[in-house]
C-alpha cells in the first residue's frame, strides 16, 4: 500500500487531469442559457483548484497539491456525469458510463 505522494505521482494526475481540462466541451442542451453558466461555473471550479494544485507543487506542498488535483478533477466528473459537458464517452479520462 502506498503512503507516500511522490513526484511521479503528482506528474501522473496532473497530466490526467490537464487532459480532461483540454478535452471538455460544454454539451449541448435545450435550456442552453442556464445549462452553459452552469457548465462555465464548473469548469470554472475545476481550472482554480487545478491551478491551486500547480501552485502547491511548486511550493513543496504536495499533499495539498493533490487534494486539489482531486477536487478539480471531481468537478470535471460531476459536470461529465450531469451531461454539463461533452466528454465524448470517454470513460477512461471521466467516470461515465458509455450511453
Amino acid at each position: 500500500m502506498e503512503k507516500e505522494i511522490t513526484k511521479e505521482k503528482l506528474d501522473k494526475y496532473f497530466d490526467v487531469t490537464g487532459r480532461a481540462l483540454k478535452k471538455i466541451k460544454i454539451a449541448e442542451n435545450p435550456d442552453i442559457k442556464e445549462s452553459i453558466k452552469k457548465a462555465e461555473d464548473f469548469l470554472d471550479m475545476a481550472q482554480r483548484y487545478y491551478d491551486d494544485a500547480r501552485h502547491f507543487m511548486e511550493k513543496g506542498e504536495w499533499v495539498l497539491a493533490f487534494a486539489a488535483l482531486n477536487y478539480a478533477h471531481g468537478w470535471l466528473d460531476a459536470g461529465a456525469r450531469i451531461d454539463l459537458f461533452d466528454v465524448g464517452k470517454d470513460n477512461v479520462l471521466f467516470t461515465v458510463d458509455d450511453k
